[in-house]
């Protein structure tokens, strides 16, 4: 019985150690910014610091980029806020404003209101910008034309520039989707990139300076790289607590999916703002669900289950505060990822569109200019409204891509 008891004991030792030394239970990733404050700290010694930040700018520890700095000593004197606001309660395409920060009496200067990029009177106490905020990994989220724009006005006066770089949340590997013409920029998309581009924030700040995405291109930027992070991770493999970037960016799961499902956002169907599930739910009034859960399946896309389901928007303060068809009953599908490896988002969204518009020929309607600027051509708009589309629709593309990598190799830090 002692032997046995002894064997049980063993059996348990082996297995915690094999557990602890498991690939997701490794040391966790550490972000820029920790790497600023134990190493590169001097880069703000006697300056005065602008931080372009929001509630993503946080440690592992829950302390915040701006209250840990105060605390250093550092001579912070302006803060900049991207699109939701400086604490990420401003809804989606509502203007920000300046405001001042209670917490710390500093002011606040919105870069998604009455103005896109700092304006002399904004950096006019300011030597140094820092950037801070998390990404997730598709073209279209508008951090990084943020980080463009105020890179710009540090170029054209004078600022240092420094970005701390965070993880690319979808991957660092996978790219899919059109590279943007340029043709078609707006702030969804104002570098020649794809839709799901496979870059850190940093890395893209590398790439604006070198290729000249941006006049002057000539920017005082340093960027402080990640510690600990791969190019293959996933966010829930980097050991970092998940921080909603955006109100409707609540989990990982929602980041997979958004580089396709978010081009809904040209369609008068939902695209689950106001569900628990946004951009996992797509669905409107009168679908025939069950009819596009079968088309689609016939597709055979990989890494992807279609469920039928029902949903009713609902508002939401932050999240939706008029979200499309609210309190109106849809019926649709839920988009669930089996095999994120295999997973193919824009190509899942566009295969999506096409199902819905051949079942719903009548009610399905596409704002082809909008859907144009989001994908960033003109291409697929086109064959969705003639319903030519089939799964190859993306392979036209594969040149742009393959051309794309050879630039983007230059760039990568990890």
């Amino acid at each position: 019985m002692r032997l046995k008891n002894y064997s049980l004991l063993l059996f348990a030792l082996i297995s915690l150690l094999s557990a602890l030394s498991s690939p997701l239970l490794a040391q966790r990733v550490k972000v820029g910014a920790e790497i600023l404050l134990e190493k590169h700290l001097d880069l703000l010694k006697g300056k005065q610091v602008g931080i372009i930040c929001n509630h993503t700018s946080i440690l592992p520890n829950g302390v915040h980029l701006v209250d840990t700095l105060l605390k250093r000593g550092v001579a912070i004197t302006a803060l900049f806020s991207p699109e939701h606001g400086i604490r990420g309660a401003v809804a989606a395409g509502e203007t920000v404003n300046d405001v001042i920060d209670q917490k710390t009496g500093l002011p606040i200067f919105s870069l998604y209101g009455k103005t896109l990029k700092p304006d002399i009177e904004m950096l006019r106490n300011v030597n140094v910008l820092v950037f801070d905020l998390q990404d997730v990994g598709a073209r279209f989220y508008t951090y990084a034309s943020t980080m463009a724009f105020a890179m710009e006005a540090g170029a054209e006066f004078d600022k240092k520039f420094i970005v701390l770089d965070r993880p690319n949340p979808i991957n660092g590997n996978d790219i899919e989707g059109p590279v943007l013409d340029m043709t078609l920029t707006s702030f969804f998309g104002i570098f020649p990139i794809p839709v799901r581009h496979g870059v850190t924030l940093g890395e893209l700040a590398k790439m604006i300076v070198g290729e000249g995405y941006i006049n002057p291109s000539t920017v005082d930027l340093t960027v402080i790289p990640m510690e600990g992070w791969k190019r293959s991770m996933w966010y829930d493999e980097t050991g970092l607590p998940w921080v909603s970037p955006s109100p409707n960016m609540k989990t990982l799961a929602t980041a997979t999916v958004y580089p396709g499902t978010c081009l809904f956002e040209a369609t008068n169907i939902s695209e689950g703002r106001g569900t628990i599930k946004p951009f996992e739910y797509i669905g409107a009034p009168g679908l025939k669900a069950e009819r596009l859960v079968s088309k689609l399946k016939s597709y055979n896309l990989p890494g992807v289950h279609f469920e039928a389901i029902e949903f009713t928007p609902k508002t939401d303060s932050i999240a939706a505060p008029n979200p499309k068809l609210k309190n109106k009953r849809c019926s649709g599908v839920y988009v669930k990822v089996t095999d994120r490896g295999k997973f193919k988002p824009v190509l899942t969204g566009v295969m999506m569109f096409a199902a819905i518009r051949e079942l719903h020929p009548r009610k399905f309607q596409l704002h082809q200019g909008r859907l144009d600027h989001l994908i960033g051509d003109t291409i697929v708009g086109e064959k969705i409204l003639k319903g030519k589309v089939t799964k190859d629709v993306l392979n036209i593309y594969q040149s742009q891509i393959e051309e794309y990598k050879k630039i983007r190799a230059k760039y990568l830090m990890y």
